[in-house]
């Protein structure tokens, strides 16, 4: 099958099931072992509810906690249905779950963070406080991998933040994690980002909205791109 029939059929699959959004990752820079051997990697993308994220500029809620474990979810099944599509038409295909075993406690990384698929993939870029932003959803976005051989068309890496000037997450931040320095492709995450602080910080706060997670969201609800599309949503609602 012709890999551009192939992904749009993928693609349909996939949104027809949630996802909002779907590219694909020429992984051929990566060791091997980093992505099972396999050459593309799909970037799925589910968004969070504006409203829900809204109200998070204070700290996470126990609405936010449940939107992050609802779409979590969602995401989980999305990658196992991409494989199993992917496999029905006779293609390798490794799913990946949207919260990644870590590795390395000391360093807090995973051996292959989605964040690096979707900027591989054109999908946005790495904002000052270390989470992926896209153009169209800001921050407000969950992401999953899948690794496969499948001849997929795939997008142009963005090697670059489109930050900018912004410091609004930097200021906002609650655990004073972020540097200002604006990220770029190879560029070691702890040289912009203090990831430990984050999550100290993150899981307590975490705990007031009644989460065992590591999550907080300010940094999501303030950056512009995430307020622009949370105005857009309700323009549209309304």
């Amino acid at each position: 099958m012709d890999g551009k029939i192939l992904y749009e059929e993928m693609g349909r699959f996939l949104t027809g099931r949630g996802a909002s959004f779907t590219a694909c990752a020429d992984l051929g820079v990566l060791r091997p072992e980093l992505r099972c051997g396999l050459p593309v990697g799909i970037v799925i993308g589910v968004s969070l509810d504006g409203k829900i994220v809204a109200g998070i500029s204070d700290g996470p809620t126990p609405a936010y906690a449940a939107e992050y474990e609802r779409v979590n979810e969602r995401l989980s099944r999305l990658g196992k249905a991409c494989a199993g599509f992917l496999e029905d038409r006779g293609w390798r295909a490794v799913a990946f779950e949207p919260s990644m075993f870590v590795t390395d406690r000391t360093r807090l990384e995973t051996p292959l963070p989605h964040k690096t698929v979707a900027t591989l993939a054109g999908a946005g870029w790495i904002g000052k406080c270390a989470l992926l932003v896209t153009g169209k959803w800001g921050s407000a976005v969950r992401i999953n991998s899948v690794l496969t051989d499948a001849p997929l068309p795939v997008g142009e890496p963005v090697t670059e933040s489109r930050c900018g000037e912004c410091e609004l997450c930097v200021e906002a931040c609650p655990a004073g994690a972020a540097s200002g320095r604006n990220w770029r492709a190879g560029m070691e995450r702890g040289a912009f980002f203090d990831a430990a602080a984050c999550r100290d910080c993150a899981s307590r706060l975490a705990l007031r909205a009644g989460s065992n997670r590591t999550i907080c969201g300010i940094c999501i609800a303030v950056c512009p791109f995430t307020r622009a599309f949370i105005r857009k949503a309700g323009e549209e609602a309304g």
